[in-house]
């Protein structure tokens, strides 16, 4: 047997999870998650569509940058992007998602899961503005379970050990891009001149 189709199959090679591992979801943010989101710069969005597609989302922002607003909801800013909006047509079709909070320097995640709405209130929304602007729409999640994934994986990878990290990988958007829309030879180094000049603006704005 190469391939695992059930459960059954499953649970042969990894038992159940202990009780006292069990006992760490809650349906709520405890005192720590609250912590943990207070000091967390970056997230991940897990959503899926109507289709079954999944789609994972890296949201990033000033220390603190989610909004509690209570033990059992929290509300995300969503900044301007490529306007693809994968993962909010795909709310809008299934609003389960799971949320994956990351803080430099912490080895262990926490992680969530619940439903999902897209708003645009705008009171809401002006909490979250930078330099006077604000989102055009946040994502409010209600909690569903919530607990905290232990450190391995990040041990593991050295994630937070700066001198084990690679030289930084340069990404070529126009390498991708120009190749699908035009014959230009000029138009890829176009394109990632364009994206730098993005970048420079995102970090002199302060993040908008």
């Amino acid at each position: 047997m190469t391939t695992i189709t059930t459960v059954e199959e499953l649970r042969a090679l990894l038992p159940e999870a202990k009780p006292t591992t069990k006992a760490k979801i809650l349906p709520h943010l405890d005192e720590q998650a609250l912590e943990f989101v207070a000091r967390s710069p970056f997230l991940l969005l897990g959503t899926v569509g109507a289709d079954g597609r999944l789609e994972v989302s890296p949201k990033g922002d000033e220390t603190g940058f989610v909004l509690v607003e209570d033990e059992k909801t929290i509300v995300i800013p969503d900044r301007s992007g490529n306007n693809l909006v994968f993962g909010l047509q795909n709310i809008i079709a299934n609003p389960s998602v799971g949320v994956l909070f990351m803080t430099p320097g912490t080895g262990e995640t926490l992680r969530l899961s619940g439903q999902a709405e897209i708003t645009t209130d705008p009171a809401l929304l002006e909490r979250f503005a930078i330099r006077g602007k604000p989102p055009v729409v946040a994502i409010r999640v209600r909690i569903e379970h919530s607990y905290f994934h232990c450190a391995r994986s990040i041990l593991r990878a050295k994630l937070w050990d700066s001198e084990s990290w690679p030289a930084p990988q340069k990404i070529s958007f126009g390498k991708i891009i120009a190749p699908r829309v035009s014959d230009d030879d000029k138009l890829g180094g176009q394109i990632d001149a364009g994206v730098d000049a993005a970048y420079e603006r995102t970090v002199a704005d302060g993040g908008v």
